[in-house]
């Protein structure tokens, strides 16, 4: 996420929100950011949220998701939502939604959604919270 410059916002149970600013070095030809670069920041929102829900000792792995791409990601700012729609003790699900805005405060405009699937990994040495 340094990477991307993206940054925590919201954290709640079951609720995270990942913040990032447009940047040229993340855009694609056309000067939109990058369909990969708005999946792993919304796959990292989403695996976010699964893993405030997961028990002491825990860690999240994503094991599946999809997105949908709904408009051209301008910015200049943007926010990348994961709710928890169902929590299970092995495998949870989330949903993810991209949005932009042309100012701080300003109208949200929806640029992807995603469902993802994260897999709860406990006692494995090579994947630690």
């Amino acid at each position: 996420m340094a990477t991307l410059g993206a940054r925590l916002g919201r954290i709640e149970p079951g609720r995270v929100d990942v913040l990032m600013d447009h940047r040229a070095d993340l855009t694609q030809q056309h000067g939109f950011v990058h369909a990969g670069i708005l999946a792993a920041a919304l796959d990292s929102a989403c695996g976010y949220a699964a893993f405030t829900l997961m028990p002491e000792g825990a860690s999240v792995l994503t094991i599946e998701f999809k997105i949908n791409l709904m408009a051209p990601a301008r910015g200049p700012h943007l926010r990348f939502e994961g709710v928890v729609a169902k929590a299970g003790r092995t495998i949870s699900v989330v949903e993810g939604r991209a949005l932009q805005f042309d100012a701080e405060g300003g109208e949200a405009v929806l640029a992807a959604t995603m469902t993802a699937t994260m897999m709860t990994v406990i006692g494995r040495d090579r994947v630690r919270d």
